[in-house]
């Protein structure tokens, strides 16, 4: 049987894994009437900050809700593969605070490399006034490793992990 340091090397890699593999995430914010809303958004990771970054325009409904309303959602899932059963899915999902970063901050500025890292084609959209980067304050998380492997993790754990390079 493994030991809890061999389970826990297990679901950092299992975490980096799919942070790695895929690069969007369903962001859940509530809207002004108290309903739940769900919109795609790509996602960087600030290893500085330990926390996700997203880059979201206020043409979005999504970006006026985490300005009133930063307590949010965000899962991150592997994709489908046919023939396959989805249920046993790998994913996670954050309880987050999203906090706007002031342009030209410090803080803005290790959240817009960040992004760029990961989106170089999005350049010319960081400079778009309408369009702000958030950082995603880990809050609360549940990794789901396969069917019947689910994990709340301690929240220190997940932050680190976004701060640390994947095990190889």
């Amino acid at each position: 049987m493994p030991d809890a340091s061999h389970r826990m090397d297990d679901l950092r890699h299992r975490f980096h894994q799919l942070l790695t593999a895929q690069r969007t995430g369903a962001l859940g914010t509530t809207s002004d009437q108290g309903w739940p809303y769900v919109s795609m958004a790509p996602y960087g990771i600030d290893p500085a900050h330990e926390c996700l970054v997203i880059h979201v325009s206020e043409l979005g409904a999504h970006t006026r809700y985490l300005l009133k309303r930063p307590q949010a959602s965000f899962m991150i899932c592997a994709s489908e593969t046919p023939g396959e059963p989805v249920h046993a899915l790998p994913r996670i999902t954050f309880q987050v605070e999203a906090r706007p970063l002031e342009r030209g901050s410090e803080t803005w500025q290790s959240a817009r490399a960040a992004y760029l890292e990961r989106f170089p084609d999005a350049g010319f959209m960081i400079e778009f006034k309408d369009f702000h980067l958030f950082h995603l304050y880990i809050v609360r998380v549940r990794q789901v490793s396969g069917f019947g492997a689910a994990k709340t993790l301690h929240v220190a754990d997940a932050r680190r992990w976004l701060g640390e390079p994947p095990l190889s």
